[in-house]
Parts: structure tokens; sequence; C-alpha cells
């Protein structure tokens, strides 16, 4: 059981993987939506939505760079596992924490390269082709993924009890002689 600052930790995790989530899902809702919209407008009157693709593309990005939260926030996020035991158990302790403070660092560094290109984007006034909105606001959703997943993983870095059970993907049972 945490404690104290732990108990805010979790409380904190807890909230913001809620937030990614619900994020995600309405996002995803958004991509759903506007592609049925486009595929029954292309059925009906033989032309699609001209801003159907460019809301798709958008909807999409919010979609995959919170789900990157979402994944690392339930223990699902893609890791190579083949060197797990190269080193000695005694030391898991420190790894984990090591594990979640570089993580944490390439999290956040990436945050920051892509607040900058956010920024430029914003200081040029770049917008999309159809609709014609401001390109920054979407782009926005990339800096702040990574800066949640870098926040998330220096409060596991420093609290590695809440870190969340990885999920080993399943694997298909094949017998002996089949294929």
């Amino acid at each position: 059981m945490t404690t104290g600052t732990g108990s805010r930790a979790a409380r904190v995790l807890r909230m913001a993987g809620w937030a990614e989530r619900q994020a995600t899902f309405a996002a995803f809702m958004i991509l759903v939506a506007v592609l049925f919209a486009d595929v029954l407008s292309r059925e009906l009157s033989g032309a699609g939505l001209l801003w159907a693709r460019q809301l798709g593309v958008y909807a999409n990005l919010v979609v995959t760079m919170l789900g990157l939260g979402v994944a690392s926030a339930s223990g699902a996020h893609f890791r190579p596992r083949f060197a797990d035991d190269w080193l000695p158990a005694a030391w898991e302790p420190w790894l984990v924490r090591l594990q979640e403070a570089l993580m944490a660092a390439f999290c956040v560094g990436f945050a920051l390269v892509a607040a900058v290109a956010v920024a430029e984007t914003r200081a040029l006034h770049e917008r999309s082709s159809l609709p014609s909105w401001p390109v920054w606001p979407f782009q926005a959703v990339i800096p702040l993924a990574f800066l949640s997943a870098g926040t998330r993983h220096a409060l596991l870095a420093c609290w590695p009890q809440l870190r969340p059970a990885v999920r080993r993907p399943a694997v298909a049972a094949v017998a002996p002689g089949e294929s």
C-alpha cells in the first residue's frame, strides 16, 4: 500500500489514465463517425465529404498519441524482452527504476522537440487544406502526450510499486505437426 506522496502519485496516475482513455475513446468515435459520414455521402451522392479525410487524420493522430499513454498505463506497451534474464534478479528493483527514469527522460526530451515544432507551425500560421484550420492545435497533442507519458514514467521511477503489471502477449499454442 502506498502512503503520503505515493498515494497522491497513484491518484494522479489513475486520473491521468482515466482522462487519456476518455479522450482516446472520444477521438476514436469522431474518427468512426467521420469515416461513416464520408462513406454514406459517397454512396448517396457519389461524392465524399471534402474535409472528411483531413479530420480523420487529425482524429487518428489523437487516438495514436493518447493511445501510447493508455497502453503504458495498463502495462500493454511493447518492449523487447530478449535480455530480461541477462542480469541478476537482485538488480531488478534498480533496473526497473532506471528503465522508468530513462523512459521519462526520453519522453520529456521528445516532448520538448515536438513543442518546438508546434511553436514553429504556429508562428508560420500553417493551415490545413480542407478545412482551412490551423494545424498547430492538432500537432499540440504530440508534445502533450509525450509530456504525460514522461510524467507517468517519472512517477513510476520514484514509486515502482505503482507500475502496472506487464501484460504478456498471448501466444497461440501449436501442437506438433500442425502449422
